[in-house]
């Protein structure tokens, strides 16, 4: 174990552990990846905010287990407004499966994210998904290898930070679409200043998401002040009625321009 990985949360280190221990594929995939950033840049064109809904069954800061099938999920956040989903495919922490995502990106039209911890290459040829997700802080010095060999495949890699540094090395690594986590790994503890501090120094030619902590529309709200594109929400959609929750967020922005608009005429 590494200096850094001490300073993260016991929850964490166990993540790594057996992530190292999951093979991948056995044979090399090609992807014909949905664009996430043409998503993007059509939902903004209707008006609507880029929300990517999250189909997480549970995770190490969540009580309970969602046991609803992942499709009807995906379908409700979808009608909701949803403009990408994220599908868990780690199994042992978070409930997800490879089976899960695939069935889901049948089942949409919209861009799917594979969210798991993915540390070496095989892992990549798991799943066909429109994105994956790569961490900076757990790939280090081949972050820049994950990241071409992603788009060998024909993914797009997400690549998500949690400092202004890691931006940098993401930046350097030839990320286009980034997520600064709010969640820091030592504690588990969500502070949305975390992206309004590391934002400004994201070039306005990358597809920059906030993620983790965005629980009201009001906190959607600061997000997209503070740069982001699109926003990653999970535990806030899948509490209760998927496809209302992903609406509130979708129309966050309309919603408050509306109350504004009727207090300025009253």
């Amino acid at each position: 174990m590494n200096d850094t990985e001490e300073e993260m949360a016991p929850a964490v280190r166990s993540i790594l552990a057996a992530a190292r221990g999951r093979s991948g594929g056995d044979t090399r995939l090609s992807v014909d990846a949905r664009s996430f950033p043409e998503a993007v840049a059509a939902a903004e064109a209707e008006g609507r905010v880029p929300v990517v809904a999250e189909v997480k069954p549970t995770s190490p800061t969540t009580d309970g287990r969602v046991e609803s099938d992942p499709v009807d999920l995906a379908r409700e956040m979808v009608s909701g407004g949803a403009t990408a989903l994220s599908v868990l495919t780690e199994p042992e922490h978070f409930g997800g499966s490879p089976d899960a995502l695939r069935r889901v990106r049948e089942a949409v039209d919209v861009p799917v994210l594979r969210k798991d911890f993915v540390l070496h290459e095989a892992q990549l040829d798991l799943v066909e998904a429109d994105l994956v997700l790569l961490i900076a802080r757990f790939l280090g010095e081949d972050l820049s290898t994950m990241v071409d060999a992603a788009r060998a495949r024909g993914f797009q890699p997400l690549v998500e930070v949690h400092s202004r540094a890691e931006l940098r090395d993401a930046l350097d690594a030839g990320a286009e679409i980034i997520g600064v986590n709010n969640r820091d790994l030592a504690r588990l503890e969500v502070d949305l200043s975390t992206f309004e501090r590391v934002a400004p120094d994201a070039p306005d030619d990358v597809t920059l998401l906030a993620e983790s902590g965005v629980t009201t529309p009001d906190e959607a709200r600061r997000m997209r002040r503070a740069g982001a594109d699109a926003l990653l929400i999970g535990s806030a959609i899948m509490d209760g009625d998927v496809r209302a929750n992903t609406e509130r967020f979708v129309r966050s922005e309309r919603t408050r321009t509306d109350e504004t608009n009727t207090e300025t005429t009253q």
